[in-house]
């Protein structure tokens, strides 16, 4: 988001020139954890809050909103309202994470419908909440018996679409 290396953030938070960059991509990648003190330095220098490059911590309500800008920039979530109410929705061309988290969350929709409308139970609800994607139906899955047979349907497909 700043345009910066990881060598330069490295140095600007007091790292030596050569294992700056190696120090930031154990962090970026999980291999390392910084302490507090590196955190803030990060923080300040990429002008975020130091929750921004936490885990998030979603029993509190800044992490909660930190893990919904996540999930904006990662998903195209998208915050909108009408009559007042606030609204979370997912922009569906946002790109392919943010297709199939719709296509979950229309899931998520159905079953707590069916919950509604007393189709089903509190408890197979839950069930179906926390064993998801286990009892989810509505997920599509196509089988292709060969990656032969997956070349010739392109194949195909590509010169249907030319014609």
């Amino acid at each position: 988001m700043r345009g910066m290396t990881q060598k330069f953030l490295g140095m600007q938070v007091g790292f030596p020139e050569k294992s700056a960059d190696v120090r930031l991509a154990q962090y970026e990648t999980g291999t390392r954890t910084p302490k507090a003190d590196l955190t803030a330095a990060l923080a300040d220098t990429l002008d975020v809050s130091p929750q921004v490059l936490a885990v998030p911590d979603i029993d509190s309500y800044v992490g909660l909103m930190h893990t919904l800008f996540t999930l904006e920039d990662r998903y195209g979530l998208e915050i909108c309202g009408s009559d007042g109410e606030v609204h979370l929705r997912v922009n569906v061309f946002k790109g392919k994470d943010a297709s199939h988290l719709h296509e979950m969350m229309c899931a998520w929709r159905q079953a707590a419908a069916m919950l509604k409308a007393g189709e089903i139970t509190q408890e197979e609800y839950d069930r179906w909440r926390y064993r998801y994607p286990e009892f989810d139906t509505t997920q599509r899955w196509a089988k292709v018996p060969s990656q032969a047979l997956s070349d010739m349907l392109i194949e195909e497909l590509k010169e249907h679409t030319q014609d």
